[in-house]
């Protein structure tokens, strides 16, 4: 006798804003860290071609946080459009597999 089919399981709703914003956090974390990254190597560049001592608060304030804010809210508003939309066809699947057993 072949096993009976796995019944499909109806979908969370608590756990999208879960995922959005763990999606959220690392994503703009990684962004603030690249940003970082690149904001300390151009400002010791520029310095460095200047002669001057570099300033590193530049690199966090005029770099790294405005680019990490932005990639933050755009990774929320996209994360947060694709969830629902998966939350929306997984209900939809679930309750089609429902109907023809």
């Amino acid at each position: 006798m072949p096993p009976a089919p796995a019944r499909p399981s109806s979908p969370r709703w608590y756990l999208i804003p879960a995922r959005i914003l763990l999606v959220t956090f690392l994503l703009t974390l990684l962004t603030f860290a690249v940003s970082l990254l690149l904001g300390i190597l151009g400002t010791v560049t520029l310095a460095r071609i200047r002669g001057i001592h570099p300033n590193m608060t530049l690199a966090y304030r005029h770099v790294a946080l405005p680019a990490a804010v932005c990639v933050g809210v755009i990774v929320f508003v996209s994360a947060t459009v694709m969830e629902i939309r998966n939350y929306r066809q997984t209900k939809a699947l679930a309750g089609i597999a429902r109907a023809s057993q």
